[in-house]
């Protein structure tokens, strides 16, 4: 959904049209100041301004922070166009009572409102998409001042709907005014009063795009992400606000809600891939595209605010609600809730949601690989001498769990993204989280750190000694992978370890040698006091396992790009 996501959702009245006369409007926001280029007053447009202030729900607001608006930001756009030109909506509304109204909806793309005015007369006024409201227009203003009409041939009502398309082609959402006096005060009106209206003028409203939203499309391109842009704007308009937001290239698709109604579901899923912008849809539209694009084997995430976009949010694979311009039933129906209505802010969930796996990642491994070698070693051992011979007693076993599976394996959960997070492409729906990388470095502890480790333990005869080499092989050696798991893919070097993770790791390894400085936990662990060239020979075979995981990320890397 383009407002509020793509753009600011902060419609600004830019240009309007009457009786074959533009006139630029000047200011910004939903600030009051601004002007009339050329200059017009309130007797000039007096029915254009009835039309956008009556036929009209939004409230103009005001505090501490500048004007506000409660309600739709089309409308209160019109308001505050209202108010530029000294008309007071809350005057005009008090003297021209509301009757009865006939609702907007996706469908009609029009609004119409019916008031008592302060003369006694009966006035119905419209607005909405001007190909909704021309149609039913027989009439226009002959002059800007006055009541007087001229008939308003099919000819003419195609140039109107050509200037509206020129100033669509601007990026401009063009909204038609129209009203009609009603002869009989009825109690209640039907869609019949919406015939033989007379054309006031188009309103021509620009919503700037989010320059955060700008950004964030450039990032889904390039990691493998397509922005599809869906809008009730006209054709041109949605045009104008893709190619300017960047979902729009040349080359690539628009479809209006019609022609989508005129394609079957078969012929649509061989083109939605193809097609970038959907305009002036209805709810049931979005229904549409997301099944043609799920039928691809896209996962499809969707954003809508309104109560009818619940069926769209429901059948997408994550349905994505306004925060603040959602209703409760779209919150309801949604699998998330954009707090902020920021397209931008869509991605940094991705981002959160790519980190956050990667670490899970990155802590699996971890955990897998020290367990695993644990598990094989110590087993082995058993299985070739025997259930006598146990290569560490079971009090080392439990405090090398403790020390390495504790904060080091944590500090994992909570590493900073890789370098890269935001380049890959989305990984497959159905990858296992024993992805390649991760089979690799468990495969490879097997094959490099086992036997590593068998040797170590059999080298010397003396249990004793055995036992303390094996004992602290194991600590240093899974501390180091720590380090060197800050990232599956990339160097020690180019991802360094975090400060959590390098305390983590120097706190195990001083308070492993604190402990140990007492005879008492040496000999609950039947280990002895290491000797220099025991230490030697630790952090020697622990700089080798680190030699052969960076050269394996090294490998894995080249492949993965590859791959991509």
């Amino acid at each position: 959904d383009k407002t509020g996501t793509i753009t600011k959702g902060e419609m600004t009245v830019r240009k309007i049209f009457s009786n074959d006369r533009f006139h630029e409007v000047t200011g910004t926001g939903y600030e009051t100041e601004g002007a009339f280029i050329p200059e017009c007053g309130q007797e000039e447009f007096k029915n254009f301004f009835m039309a956008s202030l009556l036929c009209n729900d939004a409230v103009l607001t005001k505090d501490e922070d500048g004007y506000g608006i409660k309600g739709n930001p089309t409308e209160g756009a019109l308001l505050v166009l209202a108010a530029k030109a000294g008309v007071s909506s809350e005057d005009i509304r008090n003297k021209n009572p509301r009757k009865d109204e006939i609702p907007f909806s996706s469908e009609r793309k029009r609004m119409t409102t019916i008031h008592r005015t302060e003369e006694g007369k009966i006035y119905a006024f419209m607005k909405g998409a001007p190909e909704a409201v021309i149609e039913l227009c027989n009439r226009e203003v002959k002059e800007i001042k006055g009541e007087n009409t001229k008939e308003l041939a099919p000819d003419r009502k195609v140039s109107i709907l050509k200037t509206a398309e020129e100033m669509a082609e601007e990026g401009l959402r063009v909204i038609a005014l129209a009203s009609k006096e009603i002869k009989s005060d009825n109690k209640t009106y039907d869609k019949t009063i919406e015939r033989d209206m007379v054309f006031l003028g188009l309103a021509g409203l620009i919503d700037p795009s989010r320059r955060e939203a700008v950004e964030a499309v450039g990032v889904c391109k390039k990691i493998g992400i397509k922005p599809v842009m869906i809008t009730g704007d006209h054709k041109k308009t949605a045009v104008a606000v893709a190619r300017e937001a960047g979902i729009y290239t040349e080359g690539d698709m628009v479809l209006t809600g019609r022609e989508l109604e005129k394609i079957t579901e078969e012929a649509f899923e061989a083109i939605v891939e193809k097609v970038s912008v959907y305009a002036r849809v209805s709810p049931m539209d979005k229904l549409k595209i997301v099944r043609a694009w799920k039928s691809k084997g896209h996962v499809v995430a969707m954003t809508g605010d309104g109560v009818n976009d619940a069926p769209a949010l429901k059948n997408s694979d994550i349905g994505i609600a306004m925060g603040i311009t959602g209703t409760e039933v779209t919150k309801e129906a949604a699998d998330m809730v954009l707090a902020d209505d920021n397209f931008a802010t869509i991605l940094k969930a991705i981002e959160k949601g790519r980190w956050i796996y990667d670490n899970i990642k990155k802590y699996l491994t971890y955990l897998l690989r020290a367990n695993i070698i644990e598990v094989v070693v110590l087993g082995g051992v058993v299985v070739l001498k025997g259930p006598d011979y146990l290569p560490l007693l079971p009090a080392a076993i439990l405090y090398i769990n403790l020390i390495t599976d504790g904060l080091p394996a944590l500090a994992l959960g909570i590493a900073p993204p890789d370098p890269d997070i935001m380049e890959r492409p989305p990984r497959k729906p159905d990858e296992s989280v024993f992805s390649a990388e991760v089979k690799v470095f468990i495969l490879l502890a097997l094959v490099i750190e086992g036997p590593l480790f068998f040797w170590v333990f059999f080298r010397d005869p003396s249990i004793s000694v055995a036992r303390t080499e094996l004992f602290y092989l194991f600590i240093i050696v899974e501390l180091i992978i720590a380090l060197n798991f800050r990232s599956l893919r990339y160097s020690i070097f180019k991802a360094p370890p975090h400060l959590w993770l390098i305390l983590s790791v120097v706190l195990s390894i001083a308070f492993t040698f604190f402990a140990l400085s007492f005879p008492q936990v040496r000999d609950s662990f039947g280990v002895g006091q290491p000797g220099t060239e025991d230490i030697e020979i630790v952090f020697a075979i622990a700089a080798g396992v680190t030699a052969s995981i960076e050269l394996t990320k090294s490998i894995l890397k080249r492949r993965l790009k590859r791959a991509v």
